[in-house]
């Protein structure tokens, strides 16, 4: 979707801005190949805190900065099915 380029991850930008709140839906937000859209929330190195984190993290700030305001088709998201540290692998209903 992407042309083959790495997306750089909503945790990276935010450890690098000093947090979440510092950031931009411009920031984390690529668009690529048919106008699709892209996100990549990030987290931690394997085996090392939450992954469950990184995905609540970066699904709250787009909800917060309006990404689901847009006239969308679908949202798609491809999370670790082996989130153990009370993370959820589901989208939070409003």
């Amino acid at each position: 979707i992407l042309h083959s380029k790495a997306q750089t991850t909503v945790m990276h930008l935010a450890a690098e801005a000093g947090s979440v709140e510092d950031l931009e839906l411009e920031d984390v937000l690529s668009v690529g190949f048919g106008g699709v859209k892209c996100v990549e929330s990030g987290g931690p190195e394997p085996g090392v805190g939450c992954a469950g984190r990184g995905v609540i993290t970066a699904i709250n700030f787009l909800e917060e900065e309006g990404a689901y305001e847009d006239d969308l088709d679908f949202v798609f998201y491809d999370v670790l099915g082996d989130v153990v540290c009370g993370g959820s692998p589901c989208h939070p209903e409003p």
